[in-house]
């Protein structure tokens, strides 16, 4: 696998004025952004091509582009869509399997080889209950294959994981979800990706791969940004240092 997307355009309005003078990405811990800690974890496993989908303050993104040997395709309707049209925004440049990455998330790099290294060739990570607030929970079928998610519990019948962010997504299930958005134009326009995966769950298994005691956060509010700061990173630090 040498492919990577990272889904960037969203606006971050959950985050304070500081936090929001950058895109999400841009967000520091431990000295380092998110986005070019993404970056390096991606080309230490391997990834060569890494395409950021972006929006909100594009600006940032394309300047890091000119530096890293990557390449950013702008959402220009970012500020009415979901990440779902991000991610189709992109079609022109997806032809084969790809890492999928939002953002906003801090993450062990562990998370990377799982899902190059799983046999599925399409694969949700999802982790244990985190009790971070703001989480998406999972529902599988007795196969660990998608069946629904959620940010409400009391919409599943019962919950499997939470979901990561990071995922391994096949060329063919790239081709059905661009299918989907032709014959479902006006919903997928503000869907985000992993509803659209949802939607497609019928036509093609995807695989939930849960990782119990995965060291993960995403950062979309400023009690994820302090969790992340005296917490996760600090346990990754020490993980990935052993």
């Amino acid at each position: 696998m040498n492919k990577a997307v990272i889904l960037a355009a969203g606006l971050g309005s959950r985050l304070t004025n500081k936090l929001r003078e950058k895109p999400k990405g841009f967000i520091e811990c431990g000295g380092q952004s998110l986005i070019e800690r993404s970056i390096n974890n991606l080309k230490s496993v391997g990834i060569s091509e890494i395409i950021i989908g972006t929006g909100y303050l594009s600006k940032y993104y394309e300047k890091l582009a000119e530096d890293k040997s990557l390449f950013c395709v702008k959402n220009k309707d970012f500020s009415n869509t979901g990440s779902f049209s991000t991610l189709i925004n992109l079609h022109n440049y997806i032809n084969e399997d790809f890492l999928l990455l939002e953002s906003d998330i801090l993450y062990e790099k562990q998370a990377l080889n799982i899902l190059i290294n799983h046999h599925k060739d399409d694969v949700i990570l999802s982790s244990g209950e985190t009790d971070s607030g703001d989480e998406v929970f999972i529902e599988v079928n007795k196969e660990n294959n998608l069946l629904n998610l959620s940010k409400n519990q009391g919409d599943l019948s019962s919950i499997y994981g939470e979901l990561v962010g990071l995922s391994k997504i096949s060329i063919g299930t790239y081709k059905i979800l661009c299918d989907w958005l032709k014959m479902n134009t006006k919903k997928a326009k503000k869907i985000h990706y992993e509803e659209a995966l949802v939607n497609i769950a019928d036509k093609k298994s995807l695989y939930v791969e849960k990782v119990e005691e995965l060291i993960w956060t995403e950062i979309d509010t400023s009690k994820h940004y302090k969790r992340a700061i005296d917490i996760i990173y600090p346990s990754i630090q020490k993980k990935e240092n052993e």
